[in-house]
Parts: structure tokens; sequence; C-alpha cells
């Protein structure tokens, strides 16, 4: 459940900014047209970007958080190829512009040493700390690369500049990038700070898609009233709400390459496209950055938050009307309401502007080589984890079966150890009565089993929905997940948490340590 307690700094009294305070740029209106956001490309194997993060009270009292690119754009979707760099420089400009704002003494926590020190060596998080998760992305956990343990960005501190190598057999597809300082990473993302990124080549795994338009839609979630958990979704900022439904405009039956990610806290988005008031089919193609072995023709797709999917969408003819729903889900009787919400409406128009990017038209056949065999590989481990919360509610567990549960303390060692090489398979219950997502730093699973099923085309996922339990039975629902240890880049500590955000502010979250091979 969404909870006050855990879900910091939404709803505030509008406060006058400092005459020199940065402020988020303007964003679109109610039934506004759902544009991409600004994409910026490596140029001879190297992407540099400049942000800055800030915050404001919007209008309508709730926190913005933005990152605001120099130009004054903000979130813009990041387009590197394998074996790229990075170089990723972010300048925190955050500030306490509620003043008198209560924050509990549970999330205001040292994360390694102590005054003032160095944003690699921890220090205090606090409400305008942050620092940047590259979400999916295999790589190292070090500082100055994919590494939110310790590395901790605070106001006083000089731009902070995160260096990565894309792999050169990274999967191609769409990860993001958001904020990830525990106990306050929820209200940064609500706030809107999260963006696309894209590792290109999946034409060359999926040689049809070549040279099809492409659009990137970041939905995002919008905490109107921490009381009564109310929430409103958006797209590209475009408010899904509202008297004027938002738009998206394209030719009469042109088929295009939507990439979505679920950047909401607590909303799985069920989506379906209707088209002359009937479920259209679409052709999935990727989930969580990584190519289905064979493309599926769906109706609906349920991507839970942090979830990420690519597909093609043929637009509806001239004469029919169409719509993109999140149709409502079952979180379960102890979950947040999940209702339905009408995204957009899809226009067809011989008007329509091209779509901003296109996808190459020379592809060159290729196939996925770093998750290779790894579904006939016999695990070296097997592991036995699970979901649970307090019996008040207001904290949330995330152990390995035989350990005690409790929450998340930085200060605590790993709850596992393995070793680069390994490969396990974890089986990992629910022990509430609400769904949750599990998600893993620095490698992606093979799903395996669902509730003691096989799993229908054993997809390679970095975030999967773990079914609630209803109270009553005596089996808790369960995922049994193929852990992929093998390539050298991911040695060192890192992350496992479920991904619905006041869970793992809220302590549903552990470390796992990967030691060099033998």
């Amino acid at each position: 459940m969404l909870r006050a307690a855990a879900f910091v700094l939404i709803v505030f009294c509008a406060t006058a900014l400092t005459a020199n305070a940065q402020v988020c740029p303007p964003r679109p209106g109610g039934g506004s047209i759902i544009k991409d956001p600004m994409v910026l490309r490596s140029q001879n194997g190297v992407l540099r970007v400049d942000l800055t993060m800030v915050n404001d009270v919007a209008p309508d009292g709730s926190m913005s958080y933005c990152y605001v690119y120099r130009d004054g754009s903000e979130a813009p979707t990041l387009l590197v190829n394998p074996g790229d760099q990075l170089l990723f420089t972010l300048t925190n400009h955050l500030t306490d512009t509620a003043p008198g704002l209560s924050v509990g003494t549970s999330m205001v926590h040292a994360a390694g040493s102590h005054p003032s020190p160095a944003p690699c060596d921890g220090g205090p998080m606090s409400i305008t700390s942050t620092n940047v998760h590259f979400h999916g992305l295999n790589v190292t956990p070090r500082c100055h690369s994919d590494e939110v343990i310790k590395t901790v960005i605070q106001p006083t501190d000089p731009p902070f500049q995160y260096s990565i190598r894309i792999p050169d057999n990274e999967p191609p597809g769409l990860y993001w990038y958001h904020p990830h300082p525990h106990g306050f990473t929820a209200p940064q993302i609500v706030g809107g700070a999260s963006g696309a990124l894209i590792v290109g080549g999946i034409e060359k795994i999926r040689p049809e898609l070549a040279g099809l338009p492409q659009r990137v839609f970041v939905v995002r979630q919008k905490a109107i009233n921490m009381g009564d958990e109310s929430t409103l979704l958006s797209v590209n900022f475009v408010p899904a709400f509202g008297d004027f439904p938002s738009s998206i405009v394209l030719k009469p039956g042109e088929k295009q390459f939507w990439r979505v990610v679920n950047a909401s806290s607590i909303s799985f988005l069920n989506l379906q496209v209707d088209i002359g008031a009937r479920a259209a089919k679409v052709k999935l193609i990727s989930m969580d950055a990584v190519p289905l072995d064979t493309p599926l023709d769906i109706d609906t797709l349920v991507i839970p938050p942090a979830g990420r999917a690519e597909f093609v969408i043929q637009g509806p003819a001239a004469n029919l009307g169409a719509q993109w729903y999140s149709l409502a889900f079952d979180t379960g009787p102890g979950g947040d309401r999940n209702p339905d919400a009408l995204l957009a409406e899809i226009i067809p128009s011989e008007d329509a502007a091209e779509a901003p990017t296109h996808l190459p038209t020379a592809a060159v056949k290729d196939t996925l080589r770093r998750f290779t065999g790894l579904l006939n590989q016999k695990p070296t481990a097997e592991r036995r984890l699970y979901f649970s919360e307090s019996d008040d509610g207001t904290q949330f567990f995330i152990t390995v079966a035989g350990q005690t549960p409790k929450v998340y303390d930085p200060f605590d060692p790993p709850a596992i150890v393995t070793r680069q090489g390994a490969v396990e398979d974890w089986t990992i219950e629910n022990r509430s009565t609400e769904v949750h997502a599990f998600h893993m730093h620095q490698i992606h699973f093979q799903v395996l089993e669902i509730n003691g099923q096989p799993a229908q085309g054993a997809t390679l996922r970095d975030t999967i929905l773990v079914p609630y339990w209803d109270g009553v039975s005596s089996r808790y629902p369960s995922v049994k997940l193929r852990m992929d240890f093998r390539d050298p880049e991911i040695v060192g500590t890192f992350l496992y948490h479920c991904h619905i955000l006041d869970h793992e502010d809220g302590g549903m979250m552990a470390k796992i340590k990967v030691l060099p091979a033998n």
C-alpha cells in the first residue's frame, strides 16, 4: 500500500522560492498532443550528457523533481550503442523548498562515513540527496558506474560524473535512468525524475523492424493526496486525466515501433489498444530490453513498475477512432488501487508529423549473445526468498529463507554472497496480500516458473510481478528465476528489491555480493 510514513514529500503548502532558485521546466497540460522526449545520441562512440537535478513546488501544491538539460528541456532520451562510453554528469541543485517539512528519522541515515564524505564514500541521505541508477544495464556496480548503495550526491558537491562503458554484448532495447537514494526514491521519481535510455541495434535482431518510425513513451505517476492513495498517470508528462484526453497523432494505418517505460511508483500498467471499440493486436518484440525469441501477437500487456515493453502497433484507418488504455489491475486485498486509465486518444491524420526518429534502415542480421545458453545451464545453487510485511503494514521485508526478516540497512552485510560464473535458481514467494515487483540490479534473469507452472516463452527480465497471497491458501504464490552471474562486469555488491517504491523506501531491499571467480 501507499503509505505517507514511507512516501514523504508529495503534498505541500506552496512556498515562495528564492530569487536565484532553479525551477522545473513547464510541463504540458491536459488535452495536449503527446510528443517524444528530446533524443541525445552518441557520437564517435561517446555520449556526453550534463543534467541538473532541480525541484520546485508545482501550482497544484505537489513537488516536481526534474532532470534538466542545458537547453532547458527535461528528461532527454539517451541513445547509445553496444561498446559506447556514456559520460553522464549530474549536478545536484535540490533544495528543501518546504520549510518545516517533517522527515522521519528512519529515512535519514548514513550510508557511509561522516561528516562530509566524498560522494563515493557514502554519507547522510536526506530529502536533498540523490544519485542515479541506470536501470537494467548489465554493468559494473562500482562508484562512477551503476552504484547506488554508497554513492550520495549532495547539493554542496561539485558536478558528479558517471562513466559507463556499454558492454559489447548488451542486449539492444529500452532501459531507463532514475534516482535511487534509499528512503527518498519514491518522492523523486513520482515528482518526475526519470528518463529513457536506449541501446541501439534491435533491428539487427529483428530485421523486419528496420526503418520503422519509433516512439518513446515514459508513463509516470503523480500522487495527489497521500492520505487517500489517489494517483494519476501521465505519458511524457502529459496528464492522462481531466476533462480533455491527451492524444497521439499518426498517419492512417501507419505502423510504428513503440517503446514504453513504466516509470510509476505503484501502478501496474495493463495496456490495451482499442480500435473501433475492439481490442487490437500488437506485436510484442521485447520485454525489459531483451528481445523475445519469437514475437507475440497480443491484445493486453501487463508491465509492472520499472518494467519496459517494446511492440509494433498499426494505427487505425482514417475513419476509425482508437484509444490507448491501462485497464484496471488487481493488486490484491492489501494492494493499492489500480483503476482504468485512458492514456491517450490515438488520432489518424494525413497531416500527422513524421515520428521524431526511425530505426536504422540498413540492418545486418545478428543474434543475442549475452545470455546464450542460460536456460540449459545447470544451476550452481538454489535459493528461496520471500516478500512479507509487518502486521501493521508499515514495514516491508525481502528475506532469504532461514534468515530473520528485517528492513534494509546500508550497514548490514550482504544477505547473499556468490561468485562470478555462478548460475543460480531463486524461488521468490509472496507471503503478503498485495502484489510485488521483484527487481534485480546489474543482471537479467530467466523466468522459469510462475506458481509452479512453466513460464510461457521463458523470457529474460530484470523486473517481474510476484502474485499476491490470498491470506488463506496453504501455498504461497511464487516465481522461479534463473540468475545469470556469469559475466565479469557485475563483480561487486549491489541490490535487489521490490520496485513498488514505498515498499523499497520502507525497507523491502537487500544486498548481494558477487565475488571474483576463483
